[in-house]
């Protein structure tokens, strides 16, 4: 085994490139000898160096914490450091889980969607559900994905998985009651977590839903069906209709594939 090594075999043989390596340099962590050409010879304790580094960088570590454990090494630090390395894998694995969980979640909310059937109408009873909103007159896909992308934006700290997210829209009425589809007058999301800030709550009670397939120009006739279903059934409205985003461009690029429920309250 050589007792040294030149930049271009650290280079290749720790997947490192030479700009950090002259770094490290310059941060004073290694400390290379030079030949008689001035070339950088790196020792097996630079090697030893860098497999610290690699590890380390890898949980999160600074260069500036690296390098004080380098240079205070001792078994007191070393224990020190494997306890903070301890903590940080602990917390990785419950992040882990965590997304395991939501994933496996996902997976059998969607599974079960792709068997929801199209125009069968629904009472369910629904707890109060707060949630944050943006109001703004939304008529192009477009705009409503931007206003979608602005109301995460702003409430990213409360959304706790983008893809799992409750995302739901009010329609403009107005339009609506003309036959003219795909208009609303905002977006909101239905928050998972327990908040004491939000928008507005859908109230607890009993909701008429049902669900279509395919793309939004034909929600108007759609909401009528569900209104004309509520006046035969004499199920007095108690709010107005919105949707629900079941399966949407989080989860596929063919509009065909697209599941939305329509809500509206009754009175009990």
């Amino acid at each position: 085994m050589k007792n040294y090594y030149k930049i271009s075999e650290i280079s290749k043989l720790y997947n490192i490139g030479p700009d950090s390596l002259r770094y490290y340099e310059q941060l004073g962590i290694l400390k290379p000898k030079r030949d008689t050409n001035g070339y950088r010879l790196y020792g097996l304790h630079e090697l030893y160096k860098l497999n610290m580094i690699r590890d380390l960088r890898s949980l999160d570590f600074s260069m500036d914490q690296i390098k004080e454990y380098l240079e205070k090494q001792s078994v007191a630090n070393t224990l020190t450091l494997l306890h903070a390395e301890h903590s940080l894998l602990h917390t990785r694995i419950k992040e882990l889980k965590r997304r395991e969980k939501i994933i496996k979640n996902r997976i059998a909310d969607l599974t079960a969607l792709l068997a929801v059937p199209s125009g069968v109408f629904t009472v369910r009873n629904y707890p109060k559900r707060p949630c944050v909103q943006l109001s703004e007159r939304i008529t192009r896909d477009e705009e409503m994905d931007f206003l979608i992308k602005k109301l995460h934006k702003k409430h990213e700290n409360k959304v706790y998985d983008f893809g799992t997210q409750t995302i739901g829209a009010f329609f403009s009425m107005e339009e609506l009651n003309q036959g003219i589809p795909n208009v609303y007058t905002s977006v909101f999301f239905v928050l998972e977590q327990i908040s004491a800030d939000y928008d507005f709550t859908l109230p607890a009670g009993k909701y008429l839903s049902c669900c279509y397939r395919g793309n939004y120009e034909q929600n108007a006739a759609r909401v009528r069906e569900l209104l004309t279903y509520a006046e035969q059934k004499d199920l007095p409205l108690a709010g107005k209709p919105f949707e629900i985003y079941k399966i949407d461009n989080r989860d596929t690029m063919c509009p065909e594939e697209f599941l939305t429920e329509i809500q509206v309250r009754i009175d009990n």
